[in-house]
């Protein structure tokens, strides 16, 4: 059973996977490209120490519930007891480079490595959250409209600049276990006496 890590462990699992992929076949041949999870403060490159080209950052911008999946995961939480939380998770895989091409390259890579293995599960999968043996993480290609794209980029700390979205469905987060209640051993009972 997935718990709260398991957000964490998605994005771990990614990284871990491109730069495995990037180590197989580098993107640009005679260097080698880095590959980390990036905060909203780590996207200034004039202040970041991760960005040292040529990297690729994984962004994750924005957690939402799966409105498909929210009604099933209800029901199996109504027949079992604990609580189910199906979550989509949005990522924006930023490449920088020392010129266009080179990040056109890291862009490219990316796609053919990511539609390689567009399903995490078993050893994929970052150990750091109790995965359930039947737990998958499809990983694919989200269709942002041009406006949501620079939207996304006016809250960030740099202007527009090549990126491809991604989501990472369903990551379920399972609830934490109630502790069961005591049970009672001896009650007490008052009565006021009437005055009269």
């Amino acid at each position: 059973m997935a718990d709260f890590s398991a957000i964490a462990a998605v994005g771990s699992s990614i990284e871990k996977y491109l730069r495995h992929c990037f180590s197989e076949t580098q993107p640009i041949s005679d260097k080698s490209t880095s590959v980390f999870l990036a905060r909203t403060e780590d996207l200034n490159k004039d202040t970041s120490a991760l960005i040292t080209t040529p990297c690729l950052g994984l962004y994750l911008y924005r957690v939402d519930f799966n409105k498909v999946m929210r009604g099933a995961w209800s029901a199996v939480s109504a027949r079992d007891g604990d609580s189910h939380l199906p979550l989509d998770l949005h990522f924006l895989f930023i490449p920088w480079a020392e010129n266009a091409d080179y990040e056109c390259r890291i862009i490219g890579r990316v796609l053919q490595c990511m539609e390689n293995m567009p399903i995490f599960s078993g050893p994929l999968l970052d150990p750091i959250t109790n995965w359930g043996s039947r737990d998958a993480i499809q990983i694919y290609l989200e269709e942002l409209s041009t406006e949501d794209v620079m939207r996304t980029f006016d809250s960030l700390p740099l202007d527009y600049k090549l990126s491809i979205p991604y989501v990472a469905r369903i990551v379920v987060v399972d609830g934490q276990q109630a502790q069961p209640s005591l049970p009672v051993t001896h009650a007490t009972s008052r009565t006021r006496a009437e005055v009269g």
